[in-house]
């Protein structure tokens, strides 16, 4: 099996390294990014993209960026890092992931008595090591959601949450992976994403370059494919789960969970540990990230609506805990009734 690596040191360390996921699938091409302007525009324009990506490449892009103020003093150097820090993070406010990754970071900062390179020194340290317990997250995602898939099992998905999405191989594909990698037989379907088509340009790829059976079906087709055809489960990621457990995820998530729930077919959602943030009550209270009017009006170069119509492009939905039947993380596979906060204070 031949996973990718989305988000990488360069080979110097200066850089990130990401796969421009803009040109997918028609064009592997890696990028390197060296300043701040680069590291905020790849993760505005999902050029790197994904909760977890975004989170890793936030915190290098931060380290990166800093890197020309080394010789600034520890004071004004933390002062930098927290400006830094808050231009990355207002890129994309609804992944959670994005924040913690950074938070990490200066709080690693905050905690190292240096200053200039030996402070960014451990900034460094700090974000590789969110990229290691990335690829160790993904892994035990897969090991968890594994007892989820009989052999045969036939999947259905939504947007990208595979090696795309992480430094590891994926959250809700890790399953489909770790299942791959044991003989065991999975098909999976996915949804083409509207309206940056994720499904069908990045997790279809991802799957059909290792050598995973997949199809691909517009959004609009995964009602009538619960109906007519045997549909096992659906496995989606998430890029915030609320402490009651509602679950915000890539638009089109939510009206993919209200047809599983007709259909009785299970709704698993997989995600890390990070990714639950326990200090929003409920999905009501997440922020949910609007994007521009053309990426509704067109596909790709061309024009599908009328270029003067009003557009409705939130680039999340949130779907209600009561129409999760799980949620599969790093640490364990968590059941209804949700309660994140209650377990994140034992």
């Amino acid at each position: 099996m031949n996973t990718i690596q989305s988000v990488r040191w360069s080979d110097d360390g200066l850089g990130v390294r990401i796969i421009d996921q803009r040109l997918l699938p028609a064009q592997l091409v890696e990028r390197d990014l060296r300043t701040l302007d680069d590291v905020t525009d790849a993760i505005q324009t999902l050029a790197v993209r994904g909760a977890p990506a975004i989170g890793i490449a936030g915190a290098m892009g931060l380290v990166v960026a800093l890197a020309p103020n080394a010789k600034q003093g520890r004071a004004k150097l933390i002062a930098s890092a927290r400006a830094v820090a808050a231009a990355i993070c207002a890129t994309r406010p609804t992944a959670v992931n994005l924040s913690w990754a950074l938070d990490r970071v200066l709080d690693r900062a905050a905690r190292t008595d240096s200053d200039g390179a030996a402070l960014i020194a451990a900034m460094h340290a700090e974000a590789s090591k969110i990229l290691e317990e990335d690829r160790a997250m993904c892994r035990r995602i897969g090991e968890h959601g594994l007892s989820l898939l009989r052999d045969g099992a036939r999947v259905l998905t939504h947007c990208n949450a595979g090696a795309l999405a992480t430094g590891g191989i994926g959250t809700a594909l890790a399953p489909i992976y770790v299942a791959a990698e044991r003989g065991i037989p999975v098909e999976v379907f996915v949804d083409e994403s509207r309206p940056l088509l994720q499904g069908s340009r990045l997790t279809a790829w991802e799957l059909d370059r290792a050598g995973i059976r997949v199809t691909v079906l517009t959004d609009g087709m995964a009602a009538s494919l619960m109906r007519e055809r045997d549909v096992d489960l659906c496995l989606v990621g998430a890029d915030r789960i609320a402490a009651n457990g509602d679950v915000a995820n890539k638009i089109g998530t939510y009206g993919l969970a209200i047809a599983a729930r007709y259909h009785e077919v299970p709704f698993i959602v997989a995600a890390p540990a990070s990714t639950i943030d326990a200090a929003t009550a409920t999905g009501e209270d997440i922020v949910i990230e609007q994007r521009a009017a053309d990426e509704v009006r067109c596909i790709g170069s061309v024009q599908t609506a009328p270029a003067n119509v009003s557009t409705y492009n939130p680039a999340f939905d949130v779907t209600p805990a009561a129409l999760v039947s799980a949620i599969i993380t790093d640490a364990c596979i968590h059941r209804a009734p949700y309660n994140f906060v209650s377990e994140a204070r034992t």
